[in-house]
């Protein structure tokens, strides 16, 4: 343990040790970014997954500020990160409608056409009868009608 960690109490010493693991975790996480590879990731990726890419690391960005503001005691209620994690989450919400979207069935018009064509049309039988039900009438039980 190091000189500082012998002056903390020993309380909050495991927190310490899984923020430290954490936030090297999220170092690791961000390596890619940080050494400018992501640039050549995205010569590989789409317009959408670009998109995506940027808003998730413009979100991350600023939610790791939004987390230095808090531990340095700033209110972040009134502060304009508020508003900028506000906007980055509304384009997220905008993005999922988009993918949403595209996974969404779309209508083979030409095989509904089928299907209807079909169930509307008057099969004939061989001997030229029209194969549609006839409801019993007057007429047909030898009656007329007056």
């Amino acid at each position: 343990m190091s000189k500082s960690s012998k002056e903390m109490p020993c309380e909050i010493q495991p927190s310490l040790e899984k923020f430290r693991k954490s936030l090297d975790e999220v170092e690791e996480m961000l390596k890619p970014f940080v050494d400018g590879s992501i640039a050549n990731m995205q010569d590989k990726m789409t317009s959408l997954e670009k998109a995506k890419t940027e808003l998730v690391s413009l979100y991350a960005i600023n939610s790791l500020f939004w987390m230095y503001l808090c531990t340095q005691g700033v209110d972040t209620k009134e502060h304009p990160i508020k508003h900028e994690l506000g906007r980055v989450q509304a384009y997220m919400r905008k993005m999922k409608q988009i993918t949403d979207r595209q996974k969404a069935p779309r209508l083979n018009k030409g095989a509904a056409k089928r299907f209807l064509k079909s169930a509307i049309f008057d099969h004939k039988d061989k001997a030229g009868q029209s194969t549609k039900r006839k409801f019993d009438s007057d007429e047909e039980s030898g009656q007329k009608k007056r």
